[in-house]
């Protein structure tokens, strides 16, 4: 299991840098239109959100600014809270790919010095009732959570007329 999610994790990372690295600074915050709220710059930091929530979980650091708490920060499915559309309040594309990185490398290494033994661990969060194990966690967390929002990054480019991100890798 260990192996998996590390592979998928790293995947999910080459996946993001692709996603953003031709996007214009100036567009990191626009939406095109309902449903695709979620623009460059919320979804970078979201997923530096998930992955120190994701070292807390391993016993790590929190390593999260906590200027970005109220920007990145969401309680997932029924928060009606928006991303902030207006530019100038968030980090730029620099500094929340350099996080996001950073954040990968704590988890990946946490998981890589965790005893297999420990996926079977229950642990208590918000989705436990489906997800009880730490292993069943960490697979939601890096590899479910990630793609579904690097999914939803996916869909704002092409509704912003850029191409596949993922035909590149």
């Amino acid at each position: 299991m260990k192996s998996n999610i590390l592979r998928s994790y790293a995947f999910n990372l080459s996946y993001a840098r692709k996603l953003v690295e031709d996007v214009d600074e100036k567009l990191m915050a626009h939406s095109p239109g309902p449903g695709l709220e979620n623009h460059p710059a919320f979804t970078l930091g979201h997923l530096c959100s998930a992955a120190a929530m994701t070292s807390r979980y391993l016993d790590g650091p929190y390593q999260f600014e906590p200027s970005w708490e109220p920007l990145f920060r969401r309680k997932g499915p029924g928060d009606p809270r928006l991303p902030e559309s207006k530019l100038d309040v968030y980090p730029p594309k620099s500094k929340l790919m350099d996080k996001l990185e950073e954040l990968h490398a704590l988890v990946d290494e946490l998981i890589h010095d965790m005893s297999e033994n420990r996926f079977n661990d229950p642990v208590q969060w918000r989705f436990d009732s489906m997800y009880p194990t730490t292993g069943d966690l960490l697979f939601f967390m890096c590899v479910t959570h990630e793609a579904m929002h690097l999914g939803q990054l996916a869909a704002w480019r092409r509704a912003m007329g850029m191409d596949s991100a993922l035909a590149k890798l």
